[in-house]
């Protein structure tokens, strides 16, 4: 395939698992993943076969939902930084192809951040994901973690914030009269939005950004349809008794969005009106979307050619220092 004469392809959220990592999941978390099993934990001749396939360069590759976000403060910070060690060395086998995201115990903020730290300058990753709720209770946006994102400033690295399930008191109101029929209702299908996109708003209110300015900050699928809401939740955060927030303005300048599982026409049209195509960047979501539709979705998109370099790879190159 050749896309836009051939230029670099970087696919940013690209999942795999750790076996010893993995076995910690329980309950509802060890049930995700299931029906992309053997692709997520190929690392090597698949996926790179798969890759050439679809015409990607480089994928970027974290850990899957929750990753380390449900370890425990004890034993967390040993198994996360074990598991960045292994992802290491599986990008090490593939150099040119594969690069990492390292996981986070964030249940102890401090180690978490030293282990940013070491997985940036020692191990080469790009930065960092976390996801979803710490312990399936805490927002990461509460000032107990706020020495993580002080050390991703530092670092000039990106905090990728990806889906985790629901506080399961939200499961029960919101969700589980259709989850065992649906059980895309509690993930893709509108759980893993509705929490993600709470905790970018949650972000934007909790003051963060002022204290941090040049924090970064990733989110996956169009931005969890932020952008789409965003004009209406300026509107409100800023209406006579709130206390007012810049929130279009720290949205569009602190965070970055990519198309991870959401190759939409007019979705991504309405992302760069909103954000510009500098805050926008190509993923797949592989495995959990195949890799064939989009590189092909980007090839054919009504976008000028400089916009598609920027998101295809300029952008990565830039945030990521690639």
């Amino acid at each position: 395939m050749s896309i836009l004469d051939n230029q670099r392809v970087i696919a940013i959220e690209e999942h795999y698992y750790d076996e010893d990592l993995t076995k910690h999941f329980q309950g509802r978390d060890g049930m995700l993943g299931g029906f992309v099993k053997d692709k997520i934990s190929d690392v090597g001749v698949g996926r790179i076969k798969s890759m050439d396939e679809a015409g990607i360069d480089v994928q970027i590759l974290s850990h899957g939902a929750p990753s380390a976000q449900k370890l425990d403060a004890d034993t967390g910070p040993g198994i996360a930084a074990a598991a960045n060690d292994r992802l290491y060395e599986i990008c090490q086998a593939n150099p040119d192809r594969l690069a990492g995201f390292g996981a986070l115990a964030t249940a102890d903020p401090t180690s978490a951040a030293d282990e940013l730290e070491r997985s940036v300058t020692k191990l080469g990753f790009k930065g960092a994901m976390i996801h979803g709720l710490t312990g399936g209770e805490l927002f990461i946006d509460d000032p107990q973690f706020w020495p993580i994102f002080e050390r991703a400033e530092a670092l000039d690295v990106p905090i990728y914030l990806h889906p985790g399930i629901p506080h399961e008191n939200v499961i029960d109101v919101y969700l589980s009269d259709y989850i065992e029929k649906y059980p895309g209702f509690l993930n893709a299908g509108w759980g893993f939005t509705m929490e993600t996109a709470t905790a970018g708003i949650r972000m934007a209110l909790s003051g963060i950004f002022q204290k941090y300015p040049n924090l970064k900050i990733i989110l996956g699928h169009l931005g969890e349809g932020l952008p789409f809401l965003m004009w209406r939740i300026d509107l409100a955060l800023n209406r006579p008794g709130n206390d007012g927030v810049e929130f279009r303005k720290i949205f569009s300048n602190n965070f970055y969005i990519t198309t991870s599982g959401f190759f939409s026409d007019p979705a991504l049209m309405l992302c760069i009106q909103e954000m510009g195509a500098d805050h926008i960047l190509f993923a797949i979501d592989y495995p959990f979307v195949p890799n064939e539709p989009g590189p092909k979705w980007m090839e054919r998109i009504m976008l000028n050619s400089e916009d598609k370099a920027k998101i295809l790879h300029g952008n990565s190159e830039r945030l990521l220092k690639m």
